[in-house]
């Protein structure tokens, strides 16, 4: 059965969604990898660059598998599937974002 094309479009802008996230990870990552030497302790910066470039890749390599299995359950009208990932995504983003503000007061005193 054919879905309402309303839900196959939501579905196709939370991929698109999805895709925008994994850039924008992807992107402080690396703006954050570019951060001086003087401003982060450099293994720190290191391992926050490469958090938010690990959650980058996850959302990217998910985002299709989901959009796929959303739209199998609208076609057969059954249950969505839960977002596996989410609290992995926002525990981790707050997490370096914790981390990074923490070392941004420390250098600021």
């Amino acid at each position: 059965m054919e879905p309402d094309p309303r839900f196959t479009l939501a579905n196709e802008r939370t991929f698109l969604t999805w895709l925008s996230t994994a850039l924008a990870l992807s992107a402080g990552g690396v703006a954050i990898a570019a951060v001086p030497e003087d401003v982060f302790v450099p293994w720190i910066r290191t391992a926050l660059a490469v958090v938010l470039v690990t959650l980058s890749a996850l959302a990217a390599g998910m985002a299709y598998p989901r959009w796929r299995n959303i739209q199998r359950a609208l076609r057969e009208q059954a249950p969505l599937p839960p977002p596996a990932l989410a609290a992995v995504f926002g525990y981790g983003v707050a997490a370096v974002a914790i981390i990074a503000l923490v070392l941004i007061v420390i250098r600021a005193a």
